[in-house]
Formats: structure tokens, C-alpha cells, sequence
């Protein structure tokens, strides 16, 4: 399995997602659980679907007169989805638990739909709602055409009339929208969008942004690039009197039309908000027993023409004190949950399946380190500092490490021992980078230290900073880490003195922001689709804080935080080349040097990754995947496809 996925990404890694001349997705074949447009799909397969089918409950309705019939329902050109096992079987409520609002990303990320997706394992682009595109060879223009027939939960066509809406009304909005997220801005200017036609529109950028597509990929969902105008408009001052507004926002109990809009744009907390989810929320939030009904109108198919989802409804359950996802599923009311779920459930989880009638799968985790130890850069003990920039520190540290017996002991033998490195299976692995300095040797470690003149101790045997300081560090970190005792041991062995500092997590976060944390401890996840998300390698993830000053300084255009220098500074410097670069092997030898210099300085020292994702199934809920990769970035368990899951009877 292993091997498989190495030989995977270092094919993957010489061709990556998208070149700066792309028109549209194209295949050579059909592959189980992605997206086709229906004339591709048929192109592929030489088969016609020349009939839809609909679940009971909606041709009951149909026949009664309150919807039209499937085929005006559907759009001009649908999108096919390939199921994993087979063609599924209409019906049945699919049970989860959540902790509700606060856990708003568990029924999100099972519905999120965006202009276009990842496929499967995040390695190219597919259509979505957008059934074409074209790029300029520069890279500075993108023309999307959306699926024509495409229509809101509420039956309303969706068109470039809500792409402006968006883009002029929300985006554009100051009140709205503060700061225009980095990813559609290029050269200090946000991009532009102008209508076409009724159904194709243009984006343009200031300067070439070859990323464009994989950023739309990884953020681009919910109601971005298109709202329901026709609905949001009545909360917007722009097409509705003050007087009006104001007695809304007062009706609400808010201070503010802005906060007003934002609560209406949410579908968890206004069932009334027109979607193009497979589901759409019916009941509040606040409820016990969060409610989503199968929406009517989304617009994909099974091969066998079958309107999707399969499923009628989707409750969460809301937990109470004491209670967890674990309990639940044991218990047997839950059918698909993966939130809530930790690797330390799997022995209770795998002692119990015949009595919860479900199984165990594991998707392995785009963590490459789970977690890392992160050394920080811009610690202010200036002679710390001045420890900790030297890399042969870092090293010593690395090498003091026993990561399988860590392995053993806290992620019961499933984890791989590994540095803070990309994962095998995903787009740049670098096998040499998962193993450097990761090898248990305190003889080595020590040596390093000794060479770095760390040679004099204290009384109690440890090592004397240059101006005759114990060598002592502290380790803050937040949340439940037990392993941090035992690395406290293995350094402290090599003659560093250690303190752990457990912290409530707003605290930990906004020390870690601030370059106030001396090593913070966080996973670098995010492996997957890595060129979407590379903020572990750019240290801008505020909660890991191995360059967090360098990091403010460099998302803030010098304008905060403090200027780096070295091997940092290059970091940068190679990642703007990467976000300028349309030529796609140019671009991917500039980021391969970013993975060279963390290669050699080891900034995240790693501990033991690729932990699997447990994930409890009913036995009979299926076309679910086992082994599937998951990631924040492509949106998992999006990436299973939810809406083509059903029960099996």
C-alpha cells in the first residue's frame, strides 16, 4: 500500500493539477467516484442516457403538481457521478452527531459545492458548477462558463446575475467584506469579474495567477463566485430601503445590516437560504436535532441517469454534556461519522462493531507530522534565539527522538515514524525528507550540541547557555498530548532542560501570533494539494509558530511583524516566483526548493505521521471508500462524493 503511494506521488509530482494554457477537464477514461459532465461522460463510455429517474418522495410530489418533472429540474448538462461500489438505492435518514454551530465544518464539508473541485486525491481539477473554463496563456484571465439549467433549492435559475451579485454586492462591500482574501488578489489588486452572457463570465488579474484554479479548489466554496440574488437582495441596502433593513436587523436582536446579510447568507442558521447543496438545511441550528432534506433541484446524476443524493435526509444529533460521536456510534445511532472520532477510540470502536452493527475504515491523514515541535524563530531571549537559529540545534533535537516507540505508545503502532515532511501518496514527497534526521541517535544529537559549544552543565547536569544560563526551554502547547512527557524526557537526556505549559487554545493561539511562544507544538497537516494551502511551509499558520514575526511581515507586505533573513527570506522570495509562474514545470522546481531548504533546516521537527482518519460505517450504508486520502484541502469527506452514499437494503 505503502509503495503504491510513493510510486503515485512521484509520478503525480511531474505532473501537477494544471498548466497555464488549460480549456476545460478532459479524460481518457472513466475512474470510480469523480465528476463528469454528462457529453463527456457519454463521449467516454459510448452509452446515452436518454432517461432521469427521481427519488419516490419527489415524483410523488411531481404528480401532485408542486414540482415540475425531473427533466426540467435538472440541468442542460448534468454532472455525473461515478459511484465507488454501485448504483444506489433511494432513501433512509443518515444519523450524525455535532456540537452545533461551532461544528458548522461536519455538515459543510459533506455538502460544499465550488465553481470546480479537486478530483479524488486532489491531483487535478474537475468540473463542478462550472462545466468549462478556459485560461489566457499568461494566466491572467479566466473564462468560466456555468452549467446551463442549473437552479437554487427554491427552483430559481442560477446565472451570472448572481455571480455580479457576489462579486459587486459582497465582495466588493467593505462592510461585507473587509479585506479581499489573498488568493484573489494579484499585483495589490483584487481580481475583476465581468459578465459575458447570461451563463459565462471573466475573471482578470492585475498579474499572472497560475494558482487560481487550485485556490477555487481548496476555498472557493459555499456561496462564493455566486449567491441568490433574488433572495439575499431584500437584506441588502443596495436594493432595500434603510427604514426596511433597519426594522430587520431590529427584529433580529443584531446591531448591524452586515451582520443581518452574513446570518441570512448562512444555510445553517436560515433554513430559508436557497442552495445547491445536496441538502439543504429545514430546521434552525438550535435545535436538538439538526434537519437537512434532500434538495430537489441539485444537479447530478448517477451512470444510470438516478437524480442524486440517494439519501432523503441527514440528522445531526446534538451532544450533550458527557456525551461523544464514540458512544454514539457504539450504541449504534450514528451511520457515517468521522467527526469526533480519534485515534485513540479504535481499540473501544473495533471491540464493539458487531454490537453497533458498523465497521472501521481509515483514511490516512494529509498530516505529514502529527504533531510537529516547532522551534520559534523570533523567540525574544536573544540568546535563545541565536540557539535556536542554528540549525544543528534543531537537528540535535530531531535526532533525540525515538519516534517509534512514540509510534507504539500513543498511535498504537498505525502512525509511520517520520519527519515534518509532505506524505507519500500526495504531490512532492520527498522521501529524503521524511527521513532526515528522523533515525533515533542521542550519541549523534549529542554531538551536534557539543559541536555548537554547548558543552559546559549546570549542577544538575545540563547544558550552560554562552552566558552561563541553564539550557532550559518551554513548551507550550494546547489540547490533550501525553506523548509531551516522554519528549521531555528524551531532550532533557541530551542535557536540554524542559517545561511543558499546557494552554486553553485562544491563549495558545494568540501567544503563537505574537512570537511570545519559545516552541510551540501543531500538526502540519494540509499535505494534500499542498500549492493551495502552503502555510505550514511559509510560517503563516498562526498556531504553528516557527516563523511567526517572518510570517506577519511577509502577509502583510512588510508592514508588520520583522523582516526575515537567510534561508527564510528565500522561502519567500521562491513562493512569489511560485504564485507569478504559469509555466507549470518552472513553477514546480521553484517549490521544489522550498521543500530543499526545509529539507535541510528541519524548522518543524516531526514525530510520527500519516495517522489514519477513523471513520464509523453502518454495514449497510454504502459506496464508501476505505483508504481514501484525507484532507482538509480537498474538502474530506467531500472527496467521497456524500451524495452518491446510500443504504444498501
Amino acid at each position: 500500500m505503502r509503495n503504491w503511494r510513493v510510486l503515485i506521488a512521484l509520478i503525480l509530482s511531474v505532473c501537477m493539477l494544471l498548466g497555464p494554457i488549460k480549456i476545460s477537464f478532459s479524460a481518457e477514461k472513466v475512474e470510480i467516484g469523480e465528476y463528469y459532465n454528462l457529453s463527456d461522460y457519454e463521449k467516454l463510455t459510448g452509452k446515452k442516457i436518454t432517461k432521469f429517474n427521481e427519488a419516490p418522495q419527489l415524483a410523488e410530489l411531481v404528480k401532485q403538481g408542486k414540482l415540475p418533472p425531473v427533466e426540467q429540474r435538472l440541468p442542460k448538462n448534468p454532472l455525473v457521478v461515478t459511484p465507488y461500489e454501485e448504483i444506489g438505492e433511494y432513501g433512509g435518514t443518515w444519523r450524525r452527531t455535532w456540537s452545533g454551530l461551532s461544528d458548522s465544518a461536519g455538515p459543510y464539508k459533506l455538502c460544499s459545492e465550488h465553481l470546480v473541485m479537486f478530483n479524488k486525491d486532489g491531483t487535478k481539477i474537475l468540473p463542478n458548477v462550472a462545466e468549462s473554463w478556459k485560461v489566457s496563456r499568461d494566466a491572467k484571465v479566466y473564462t468560466f462558463k456555468l452549467r446551463e439549467g442549473i437552479k437554487w433549492s427554491d427552483g430559481t435559475p442560477l446565472t451570472t446575475e448572481d455571480v455580479m451579485f457576489w462579486y459587486e454586492d459582497i465582495l466588493l462591500n467593505k462592510e461585507l467584506t473587509p479585506t479581499v482574501p489573498t488568493w484573489l488578489v494579484a499585483g495589490g489588486k483584487p481580481c475583476k469579474i465581468e459578465k459575458i452572457d447570461t451563463y459565462s463570465f471573466r475573471v482578470t488579474f492585475e498579474e499572472p495567477s497560475p494558482l487560481f484554479l487550485i485556490s477555487i479548489g481548496k476555498m472557493g466554496g459555499g456561496h462564493t463566485f455566486f449567491a441568490p440574488k433574488h433572495y439575499l437582495k431584500q437584506f441588502h441596502p443596495k436594493y432595500t430601503a434603510k427604514e426596511r433593513l433597519d426594522e430587520l436587523v431590529k427584529k433580529e436582536g443584531l446591531q448591524n445590516w452586515y451582520q443581518l446579510f452574513s446570518n441570512k447568507n448562512d444555510f445553517l442558521q436560515n433554513p430559508e437560504l436557497p442552495v445547491i447543496y445536496p441538502w439543504r438545511a429545514t430546521t434552525p441550528h438550535t435545535v436538538t436535532l439538526q434537519i437537512m432534506e434532500r434538495n430537489p433541484y441539485y444537479w447530478k446524476i448517477d451512470p444510470a441517469g438516478n437524480q442524486l443524493p440517494y439519501i432523503d435526509r441527514i440528522t445531526h444529533m446534538l451532544l450533550q454534556s458527557g456525551e461523544t460521536a464514540v458512544l454514539k456510534a457504539i450504541a449504534g445511532e450514528v451511520d457515517m461519522q468521522e467527526r469526533g472520532l480519534a485515534l485513540a477510540d479504535y481499540t473501544l470502536l473495533m471491540e464493539n462493531r458487531t454490537k453497533g452493527n458498523y465497521r472501521v475504515l481509515r483514511w490516512p491523514q494529509g498530516t505529514g507530522a502529527s504533531p510537529a515541535i516547532l522551534l520559534n524563530q523570533n523567540v525574544k531571549d536573544p540568546v535563545l534565539r541565536k540557539i535556536f537559529e542554528d540549525r544543528r540545534f534543531r537537528i540535535a533535537l530531531s535526532l533525540a527522538i525515538n519516534r517509534e516507540e512514540l509510534n507504539q505508545l500513543f498511535y498504537l503502532g498505525l502512525g509511520e515514524p517520520r519527519q515534518a515532511s509532505i506524505i507519500s501518496g500526495a504531490p512532492f514527497y520527498d522521501a529524503e525528507w521524511e527521513k532526515a534526521y528522523a533515525e533515533y541517535d542521542p550519541k549523534k544529537a549529542n554531538e551536534y550540541l557539543n559541536r555548537m559549544g554547548l558543552t559546559k552543565r549546570d549542577k544538575d547536569g545540563f547544558r550552560l547557555r554562552p552566558d552561563g544560563k541553564t539550557l532550559a526551554i518551554t513548551i507550550e502547547y494546547s489540547g490533550d498530548r501525553p506523548y509531551m512527557e516522554v519528549i521531555k524526557k528524551y531532550w532533557e537526556n541530551i542535557g536540554i532542560k524542559v517545561a511543558l505549559k499546557p494552554l486553553e487554545r485562544s491563549l495558545y493561539v494568540t501567544r503563537a501570533r505574537a512570537g511570545e511562544i519559545e516552541v510551540g507544538v501543531w500538526g502540519f497537516d494540509r499535505n494534500v494539494a499542498i500549492l493551495s494551502d502552503p502555510g505550514h511551509l511559509l510560517g503563516t499558520v498562526a498556531e504553528a509558530p516557527w516563523a511567526p514575526l517572518y510570517g506577519t511581515w511577509y502577509t502583510t507586505g512588510g508592514k508588520g511583524g520583522e523582516e526575515p533573513k537567510g534561508d527564510i527570506r528565500k522561502i519567500y522570495e521562491l513562493w512569489d516566483k511560485v504564485k507569478a509562474t504559469g509555466d507549470e514545470k518552472q513553477r514546480n522546481r521553484y517549490f521544489k526548493e522550498i521543500i530543499n531548504l526545509h529539507k535541510r533546516n528541519i524548522w518543524m521537527i516531526g514525530l510520527v505521521g500519516e495517522v489514519p482518519q477513523l471513520i464509523v460505517v453502518k454495514n449497510n450504508f454504502r459506496n464508501i471508500p476505505d483508504g481514501l486520502l484525507w484532507d482538509d484541502n480537498i474538502r474530506s469527506p467531500k472527496n467521497a462524493r456524500p451524495e452518491q452514499f446510500f443504504f444498501k437494503k
